[in-house]
């Protein structure tokens, strides 16, 4: 029998214990954490805003619970106790609600802090271990997720408590997510940078338009089309094909007219473009998300998608090339053959 790198043994002991703990804590969630909800509602829907803190690691885990709640469409900010304690108590308003973190509730901070937030007449909420704490009697809700044992060495390190909390904080951030019946166009309007941001873009943000697409009629021989298309601007893969009224009847790419010449089919050069192009090809909406193009194009492995209207009228072109520019892992996400 292969023995078992012992620390792989710990590192999986450790994650099933705090896999554990937080099973533990959902099973056991009840009333009093929908009426936190329900109070840090109350104060989002009098114009008010969610403010979260903690002491230790309990501050790190509020600052991701704000980022959360934030892009999920809950107005919040982050309290860092010692600058409120110095001067930025100011920000809070009395409409605004604090939630406070923390595994024992009575860290020596909070407890300070707890009179003057008491001062300002705003709600507040906690999330913590011990029912018996300074915190838990001081708010005016507090959900109490019970003890939790650390997985740390010696038991001592703030851990599983920290991944409960946090699950919780997000558990409160998506309640309140769901109540608002955020949508995935206000997610989208929320993450406009990056990856997330670029996937959830509408197309027409990075079609290309204008002289940076070819546009030809389908009555025209094949090289007429070629021949009198401009050379200005970035050059794309596909001609465009329009009938009579502007509709795109066709597609006609650089493979097929390469594919023309492979098969000895050189006196379609100078046949009607109709003949030989891709009628019917694939389009997309400019309103349509870029995730969506993605997985069109990577479906059907094509690496040109026309955009229209509702009048199938072209508006623009999307090309593979532009979209692995602006994600890297368009490319493996995308069929790159015409």
């Amino acid at each position: 029998m292969i023995d078992v790198d012992p620390r792989l043994a710990y590192a999986r002991q450790v994650l099933e214990h705090e896999a554990n703990s937080i099973m533990r804590v959902a099973e056991g969630i009840d009333v009093q954490f929908t009426q936190l909800v329900d109070l840090l509602w109350d104060c989002t829907t009098a114009d008010g805003r969610i403010a979260v803190t903690g002491v230790g690691k309990s501050a790190d885990i509020a600052q991701k619970v704000v980022g959360t709640l934030n892009s999920t469409g809950t107005r919040a900010y982050l309290i860092d106790i010692t600058r409120a304690l110095h001067g930025d108590l100011g920000m809070i308003h009395p409409q605004d609600s604090v939630l406070i973190l923390s595994k024992s509730g009575d860290s020596e901070e909070i407890v300070k802090l707890l009179p003057s937030l008491r001062r300002i007449g705003c709600k507040l909420a906690g999330l913590c271990s011990n029912e018996h704490s300074t915190l838990a009697k001081s708010v005016d809700l507090c959900y109490i997720y019970g003890p939790v044992e650390e997985s740390s060495p010696y038991r001592l390190a703030p851990s599983t408590s920290a991944l409960v909390s946090m699950a919780l904080g997000q558990a409160l951030a998506f309640c309140l997510c769901e109540m608002r019946n955020f949508s995935d166009e206000d997610f989208a309007r929320f993450h406009p940078a990056g990856s997330l941001g670029f996937r959830l873009a509408p197309v027409e943000q990075y079609m290309r338009k204008g002289r940076d697409v070819r546009i030809a009629s389908d009555q025209q021989t094949v090289r007429e089309v070629f021949a009198a298309l401009p050379t200005t601007g970035r050059r794309t893969g596909a001609v465009m094909l329009v009938d009579g009224s502007g509709r795109l009847s066709g597609l006609f790419t650089d493979s097929d007219l390469a594919r023309l010449f492979e098969k000895r089919l050189d006196h379609l050069l100078d046949s009607p473009i109709l003949q030989v192009m891709t009628r019917t090809p694939m389009t997309i909406t400019c309103r349509e998300r870029v995730s969506t193009a993605i997985t069109m194009m990577r479906l059907r492995k094509i690496s040109e998608l026309p955009v229209v209207d509702d009048e199938n009228i072209p508006l623009g072109l999307l090309d593979i090339t532009d979209l692995i520019g602006y994600d890297s892992q368009a490319e493996a996400d995308v069929g790159t053959t015409s």
